[in-house]
């Protein structure tokens, strides 16, 4: 029984998170607890814990004798994000490589499979897919950095993450053969074990993403 609680919690965050992140919940917007518990049919208690966990995380701003926002959005922020991406990404790429098994290797196959064929209905039009397409760029992205051996920075890298994601969500525009190219040109590298030139696509990759959203922001 103690279990449920936390398993509606969790469900909770990850309900309230998404909506965040794909613009449901607009940057700025005042998250009213007595709305939020209908919305979501949560418990006060648990709306208050889920929004504090947010908040800790900078996604939800908590304004003394106010309540809870939706962290708003800006152009500074989205750049700070992208370097922080770069930093923390490229580091972990390198870590990969070096440390990465065959089961690495497969995962990473596999997970590059899954993102091409999206990235193929994507280029043929079909917009209502932007969500399974960033979830496999996310799955492709972790699967490039998994054998890094740090629990702590795959973490902070997945809370970067989804705040990019946050900001392409709110422009979204699909970059088309340039990315696809930039995803080949790394998983080739890394499988080559060529950390220099795997890092390099990388970060020309989080750049060129930040350059294509900051041009629709």
């Amino acid at each position: 029984m103690s279990k449920k609680p936390n398993t509606i919690g969790s469900a909770t965050y990850q309900r309230i998170k998404r909506d965040i992140i794909f613009g449901e919940l607009a940057p700025g917007a005042k998250l009213k607890l007595e709305a939020l518990r209908e919305s979501y049919d949560a418990s006060m208690s648990t709306l208050r814990e889920t929004l504090s966990r947010l908040s800790s995380e900078g996604f939800v701003s908590a304004e003394e004798q106010r309540g809870f926002f939706v962290t708003p959005v800006s152009r500074s922020d989205l750049i700070e994000i992208a370097k922080l991406r770069v930093l923390l990404e490229c580091h972990a790429l390198k870590l990969s490589i070096e440390n990465g098994d065959t089961d690495w290797e497969g995962n990473l196959v596999a997970a590059h499979h899954k993102l091409h064929l999206m990235e193929q209905k994507m280029a043929a039009g079909e917009d209502d897919q932007k969500e399974a397409w960033k979830r496999y760029d996310w799955e492709f992205h972790l699967a490039m950095i998994a054998a890094c051996g740090s629990a702590n920075l795959l973490s902070l890298h997945s809370i970067l993450y989804d705040k990019y994601l946050r900001y392409q969500m709110l422009v979204l525009t699909y970059r088309g053969d340039e990315a696809v190219g930039e995803h080949r040109r790394m998983f080739d590298a890394a499988l080559a074990r060529d950390t220099d030139l795997a890092v390099s696509w990388l970060r020309t990759h989080i750049e060129k993403g930040l350059e294509h959203t900051l041009a629709a922001f």
